[in-house]
Formats: C-alpha cells, structure tokens, sequence
C-alpha cells in the first residue's frame, strides 16, 4: 500500500545538476501516476523574504588571504608567528639571498604594524599555493613601504623588473607597475637592494580586481559568488568571530595575538591594520575587513549581515570573559558599528567611512551577536545587555541571537526558551548533518511557533561534497520555503575554500591561485537563489513511499581524541546474556582487534587495551561485526591523560558510517553521540560532561533496533531513537509576481523516476514553460578537472492546468510556468 503524505508545501527554488535529454510530457493516460501534486486554487501563503537566502564568508580554508582578498604576496608584512601556526615566522612565504632580518622595535612603521624587514640583499616571496599567478598582458599593481636610501629592483615571473628608489630615514610608500609578459601559475616576487634598507608591506594586486576595488577583490571568486544573486551576505565567521582573548591589541594587554574579531581592527589604512591569528590555524592580515566586506555587500546587491562578539568563546573554548568594563567597550564598538555603516559624514565613525571612500552610508539593518555559544547563561545575559542598547540608539536594527553549536541538546532547547521570553528579533540556528537527516526533517519548521523568533538558518550543509548530498539539500528547502513565514533567512556554509589548505568540508566554492570551481552545492544554491519567487502558493503532494529505517548493526569500536585511555572488560551479550564477543585483554593480546584510523599507538598492558598518544585524534580501532539487531555493548574506560575523554563506537559500517558515544568530548566539556558519514559527523544528542583522569567508568550501550539507551556507572546517561523515515521526493511551488510565473520545484532522491501528475488548481496557464533540471549520478562530484554537476535548460511543452510529468531519478527540477 502506498504512503499517502498530503502537506501543505508552498515555496521556493531547488535545482542543480548534469545535462540529460528533455522528455516530453507523459499523456495522462498512458501511466498511473507515482506521485500527485496538487495545488491550492487562490489561497495565498506565506511572503518570502527577500533575503531568503544568502552566503555565509567566514576566513576558514584560506578564504580570505590567499582566497577572495586579492593579495599575491603571502605575509606581507613580515607578521607571521609561531602563535599562528606552528611552524609560522616573520619570513614564512620568503627565501633570503643575503641578510634580512625581521625586526620589532621602535622604528616599525606603526605601533599596530609591530614587524618589518631589515634587508640587504634580496627576498622571493612564494605567494599561496603553487605560486604567485600571472597572466601574459594583465597590469599588477606593486607597492612597498621602506625606510633608508637604496635601489629596489622588483621582479615578478613572467613580468619586465620594476626599479624604485628610496630615499630618507622615514617611512615612505613607495608604487609601480608590473605587466605581465608570459602567463606562470607558480610566479615569484622579489625585492633587492642595493644597500642596507628597512621595508614593509611588501604588497602586489591584480589591477583586475572585482568592480576594480582598490585593495579589492579575486574577481573570479567574487564573480562566482555574484552569480547567486544573493539576498545577504554574513560575515566575518564563524568561529574566528568569538575566540581567543576578548582583549584589544595594545600595550595595556601585551598584544594579544589570538583574539576575538574586533572590526575596528579592520578599518583604514592597511598598513595600520592589527594582524591576528585566525581559530582555523594560520595568520588573517585583515586586509580584508569590515569595509571591503560592506562594499563587496553593496557591489553584489546583498544585505550586509556582520557577526559582533559577545565576550563569551564558542567552538570548543566554552569560556565567558567577566569584565563589566570590557563588555561595555564591546557593546559601544558595536553601536560605532552601526554608526560606521550608516552614519553621516560629519559622525566619528561616520567620517572614518568617507575617508576610505564611501561618503554614502551602506544601509546596515541587521546584526548577530554571538555564534554558537555552549555557556548559554553567560551567552544570553550578555546578548540582552547588547540588544538594549542597541535598540536603545537605533530601534529599526534586527538584533539577531542564537541557539548554540547544533540542532537539539539542551544548549539548543535553553538558549531557544530564553530568545522566546525575550521576543528576540531572530534566532540563528546552524548544523551540519547527514544526507539521510535532510530528507527526513523536511518538516523541521512546520511546528515551530508562528508568533515567536524568526529564524536564521545561518549554517547548514550535508555531510559530504556529492550530488546525492546537494539532492538531500535540496529537498530541505523546500521544506524552509514552505515555511518562509517562520524561516526568513538560510545560508549553506562554508562558502569558500582553498584546495591546499582546508580546515573544513563540504564547502560551496572551490579554488586555486588560478582557478576556481563550483561544487554540486554552488549549482543547487544557484538555481535555488535565482528561483526564489516572492511568495508561497500552498500546495500537497500525495503518493509514493518512504525509506524505513534499518537496525543499528555492524562492529563495536574504540577510539581517543588528543587523550590516552585504558579500556578493558569489553564484551556483547544478547537480552538473554548470550554471549557474542568478550575480551578482557588477559592473554596479552588484541588480535580481534583492527584498526579503523590508522593512527594513535595501541598496545595491550597491565590487562588492558590502552591508546598511549595525547596528540592524535581519532584512533578508531574495531572488532567484532554484530549482525544481532538487539544487544548490549558493555565495557571499562579510564582517561590516563590528555585533552578530552574517550569514545566507545557501534554499528561500525564498511562505508564508514558508525556511531560513536563521546564522552567528555570538546575539551571535556560536553557529551554527546554522534553519528558518522563518511568523513564527519552529525549529533544525535549532547549534553554537559567531564570525564576525570584515572578515573574507571562503566559503560553500557543498549541497543534494541533503531533504539539506543546509554548508561553511565549503572545510571541512565540518555537515549535516541534513530527511526526518522526518509522521504525522498519534495516539492513545493511559488509564485513570481514581477513575471507572472508559478515555480514548480521538485526534488527526486531516489534511483527511480518519479511519474507525477501536477494539477495547478484550475489556473489558466501558457502551453510551454521553460524547465531546468540538475541530475546525474548521487555519488559525483564537480571538481577542477571536471564539473559534470551542470544545470540544463529547455522549452517544454503540453503544460495545462493539469498535466503529467516524468522526473528523472536523482533530478531537481524548476518549471516557470506563465500564469494568464
């Protein structure tokens, strides 16, 4: 017997993929319909938000320098340390023919520039990755700040030398023009000198940046990011935004090189700019900063959307600073902000706008406090004091909160109870899940409270970089568009990432220091973001089936996370104590025992199996493949030492899914279990937890089908039940008022067609509509040898009020259907 789903869908735009050949229209007749759409006749639903969907830049992946920033010339100001980045000096990217020494003292340039470069001889600056890029006939705009009289000859690969002269015991800046004579992906700048000279902000740009920016921006980047059309842009991060030391950088603080984003860090002269360590691991020069972010906004038609710290660490660092006076610092430089973007000229900050350029204010409406705090108490006390001198001073600004790392727990429940007593503005909700989870929360938002917080979906994305992974996407949002009167802004994340140097994946926009790329993701959101409509036309779809879940089955395992751990005593019995596997390592050995990670040092001792390293992560090692759907999972666990607890693992899988209970996870802070696809990891449920060293735990996982209960020391610790269907085929439909069309999205995430029957309500309509489809194979991937992952185009014809239609397994389809 079929499923039968019959909800109210209504809402926006789904699509990407690969060529296929257009099939024409199935005759009624001639098929029994898989699925029926049916369409409300005149009732009107929910208005989208203009802003519906946007893009989320946080500087992970070398997003910023080396990425969208336009720079070539890698640590520029000589800045770099180990504090960035093990390994990171004053002269990482360069190679010294002759003496030059990175100097701090008293003749630096500026007192926020702490470095320069005594030089005599030469320097070669190696750019980002394979090399600097250089294009046979494109202008590249040089400049340098130096000190002393010498000669400076600059010479670029593929480009004729440029010769300046300095002059004078001061600091001067110092251009010229570089044209490039052949083209070289793996270019080299360098500076000689003919005498003993101080420089600094050593500095080469394409004169092709996007719009031609000064200090602007990687055109093909910016191009691509254009090209959605979208609704916001959200910056800075992330992570970056609120970690490290809320302190500012000066003298009083001893400079504090891994600090909290502070935008007024990021504003004027470059060369004045603090540079800072950024959380993802390597060194952020904000030469990319808060104007370039407002103007970028501006260029692209997008709602600037920035991210404010609130004196509380998120991602792991889970410390909230207590400082009454620092939080009032934070809390004006938030209002300066606001001045910054829309004040007058004659304004503090306002002036400090027109003087970079940009009399006319940039029109700020909206501001996030925070992101992704798991101290939701500390968190929230202060986002309040936040949002009322905010609305205090400026009423009109949508004063945006959030609800923790993740879509449930009990951070998520608090921090959402207390934005509804509060009548916050919007609440920003971000996770990172698998696939399957997509397809079976479509309904997420359908009873979220009408009259409560908006919600920003900030962050989201599927585990993985496949089509099938953009298709699971791309049936959840439906479900947002259908609930765009609760859901009025979502961005996928991460949006960009350097090839040679990721932190995280999936990511949306791909690239090289020449080439860039679009994932399946970017395809989707594309046509997503060009295809929105402006209001939901209620619509039900019926017919089909369901993917039921399986049992939680396959092999135990155990694992650590930067910490040494014993465990011992591991055995699996059925309900009835049957026994499926035991060992409690007395023979010396683990020979039943293989490893998963290849990583981290095991070895049997003192009688029990023990993981000895502290700076490895993830050391899976499993055993025993159980095929019982019911079972207990039952052993001994003892930190001996590091940073976090341990993590016992179940259902292990050959294609690397399993699950994994993590206790004392995230520097011993919380717990959690956590469901693993392929490379990362959803959560199923978490809540605080501190594992003590030297300290023996009884663990027991009980698994009964897709029900798992966990007991810690004999008391129940928490319990899921992995049971969500899958559904996967989605619709939904909108209308675009300004052309007169009715959008028609579907999604079809299975390996079979979908014959579906669309009645459009008695609508008259035109006979032909323009559709475009993505499909192709769930398990490709675009990347920069090849980008299959294509949208399609065509003219179809027999559209009525009533028609039928075959949807291609593993499609998403757009039908702009004319409305007369």
């Amino acid at each position: 017997m079929p499923h039968i789903r019959a909800r109210l869908i209504g809402a926006a735009a789904v699509l990407v993929s690969l060529p296929l050949a257009v099939a024409p229209p199935v005759a009624a007749s001639a098929v029994e319909p898989d699925y029926t759409i049916k369409v409300s006749p005149d009732a009107t639903g929910a208005k989208i938000s203009k802003s519906m969907y946007g893009v989320f830049f946080e500087d992970i992946n070398y997003a910023a320098d080396g990425g969208l920033y336009a720079e070539l010339v890698r640590n520029r100001s000589f800045e770099f340390t180990a504090t960035d980045a093990n390994g990171f000096n004053g002269l990482t990217a360069w190679t010294v023919d002759g003496t030059a020494t990175v100097v701090n003292d008293d003749q630096r340039l500026n007192e926020r520039n702490r470095n320069y470069l005594s030089l005599n001889g030469s320097v070669t600056n190696a750019g980002y990755n394979s090399g600097i890029a250089v294009q046979k006939s494109d202008l590249y705009d040089f400049s340098i700040w130096a000190r002393g009289s010498a000669t400076l000859t600059i010479t670029l690969t593929g480009a004729a030398p440029l010769t300046i002269t300095t002059s004078g015991d001061a600091w001067r800046k110092y251009t010229g023009l570089l044209r490039g004579t052949a083209t070289s992906d793996r270019g080299r700048l360098s500076v000689s000198s003919s005498a003993p000279v101080k420089i600094d902000e050593v500095s080469l740009f394409p004169r092709d940046t996007y719009k031609g920016r000064k200090n602007g921006l990687r055109a093909d980047l910016a191009e691509k990011i254009a090209a959605l059309h979208p609704g916001f842009v959200r910056f800075p991060g992330g992570c970056l935004v609120n970690t490290g030391s809320m302190y500012p950088y000066d003298a009083a603080n001893n400079y504090p090189r891994a600090r909290s984003y502070q935008w007024k860090d990021t504003v004027g002269a470059v060369e004045t700019r603090a540079t800072n360590k950024n959380f993802w691991g390597y060194n952020a020069s904000y030469g990319l900063g808060y104007y370039e972010y407002f103007q970028f906004a501006e260029d692209i038609g997008a709602m600037p959307l920035p991210v404010l710290p609130a004196l509380v660490t998120g991602c792991g660092q889970n410390r909230a600073t207590v400082d009454e006076a620092l939080l009032q610092k934070y809390i004006q430089d938030t209002l300066d902000l606001i001045e910054f973007a829309n004040g007058p000229v004659t304004s503090t900050w306002g002036r400090v706008r027109a003087q970079m350029g940009h009399p006319k204010p940039f029109g700020l409406t909206t501001v996030a406090i925070g992101n992704e705090e798991n101290l939701p108490e500390e968190y929230f006390a202060n986002f309040v004091k936040f949002e009322d001198a905010i609305k205090a001073k400026y009423p009109s600004i949508t004063v945006i909160s959030n609800s923790g790392p993740d879509d449930q727990g009990g951070t998520f429940e608090n921090l959402w109870a207390k934005n509804k007593a509060n009548g916050t503005d919007m609440v920003d909700e971000h996770y990172y899940n698998s696939p399957a989870w997509f397809l079976q929360n479509n309904n997420r938002y359908d009873s979220y409270d009408r009259n409560g917080p908006k919600v920003f979906l900030g962050e989201y994305a599927s585990l993985d970089a496949k089509f099938a992974n953009s298709l699971a996407e791309a049936a959840y949002m439906t479900g947002l568009e259908r609930n765009a009167d609760v859901v009025k802004m979502a961005s996928y994340a991460p949006l960009l990432a350097n090839i040679d140097n990721v932190q995280w994946k999936p990511d949306m926009i791909w690239f090289d220091n020449d080439e860039s790329w679009g994932s399946t993701s970017y395809q989707m959101q594309k046509l997503f973001m060009n295809n929105v409509g402006d209001r939901v036309v209620p619509s039900a779809v019926s017919g089909g089936g369901v993917q039921l879940p399986k049992p939680i089955t396959g092999a135990i395992g155990l694992s650590t996370w930067r910490t040494a751990a014993t465990y011992d005593d591991v055995k699996v019995t059925r309900p009835d104590g049957t026994v499926l596997f035991s060992d409690d390592f007395g023979d010396g050995n683990a020979d039943g025992w293989t490893p998963v990670a290849n990583r981290g040092t095991w070895t049997v001792a003192n009688g029990g199996y023990a993981q000895t390293t502290t700076d490895t992560e993830d050391t899976m090692v499993k055993a025993a493949t159980i095929t019982d759907t019911d079972y207990d999972y039952t052993l001994k666990a003892t930190k001996q030492a590091g940073a976090e607890g341990f993590l016992v693992a179940f259902g292990i899988q050959q294609t690397g899914n399993f699950y994994w209970w993590n206790l004392g996870g995230w520097n011993n802070t919380q717990g959690a279990v956590e469901k693993g696809i392929t490379s990362a990891k959803e959560q199923l449920l978490t809540k605080p937890n501190t594992i003590t060293t030297g300290q023996t735990y009884d663990l027991k996982i009980q698994v009964r089908g897709t029900k798992v209960t966990l007991f810690l020391d004999g008391v129940e610790w928490g319990s899921f039940d992995d049971n969500a269907v899958t559904e996967p085929f989605a619709q939904v439909v909108t209308t675009d008022t300004k052309t007169g069309e009715l959008i028609v999205k579907v999604v079809n995430a299975q390996d079979k067609a979908a014959v579906t029957k669309i009645d459009l309500g008695g609508r008259k309509v035109a006979g032909t509509a323009k559709m475009t489809v993505l499909t192709g194979d769930p398990a490709e991937q675009n990347t920069r040898t090849a980008e299959p992952i294509q949208p399609v185009t065509s003219t179809i014809r027999g559209v009525s009020s009533s028609f039928t239609r075959e949807f291609p397994a593993n499609s998403v389809t757009f039908l702009r259907i004319r409305t007369r």
